[in-house]
């Protein structure tokens, strides 16, 4: 099984703590209501949110994926930190045994900086392209920028 490792850095000028608490703490609540076109709704099927809870996101009939289920492998509240594993889905397509992710919030003058690595770990010797890789970094993108826009607009929320 190989691993392909990939690491995003991006700014805001939206504070640490309300950009962990909108992008994980209340993401199942936040998410659905902000993107309601692509997501019908995120539900903690196991757990209470912690780590070794599992959160499932569930998609509109007609879209290109069902459901996806996360499961939390590290909480850190004091420090905005969060790890998960996507563990079944239609996002793993086949090639993929399981895509795990770190996301860190650090303050930086006027905002936070961002970072994010995906652990894409692939059935036996398949590897994995560029381009199959881009889906879910542009979507992951997307609804960071919509968070951020929210946040930004509404400043007293999740302060």
């Amino acid at each position: 099984m190989g691993v392909t490792t990939y690491t995003q850095e991006f700014t805001t000028s939206v504070a640490p703590n309300r950009m962990f608490k909108a992008l994980i703490l209340d993401s199942h609540n936040l998410i659905p209501k902000l993107l309601p076109q692509s997501i019908k709704s995120i539900e903690y099927v196991e757990g209470d949110g912690s780590a070794g809870s599992i959160k499932q996101t569930n998609f509109h009939e007609g879209s290109h994926m069902k459901c996806l289920k996360h499961k939390i492998d590290l909480l850190d509240v004091e420090n905005y930190e969060c790890k998960y594993t996507l563990i079944e889905g239609d996002a793993l397509s086949g090639k993929l045994e399981s895509l795990s992710y770190e996301v860190k919030f650090e303050t930086i003058d006027g905002g936070s900086k961002v970072t994010s690595t995906s652990y894409y770990h692939a059935k036996g010797d398949i590897e994995l392209t560029e381009e199959e890789m881009a889906g879910g970094k542009d979507k992951a993108m997307g609804m960071f920028k919509v968070v951020e826009e929210y946040l930004i607009a509404n400043p007293n929320i999740y302060a």
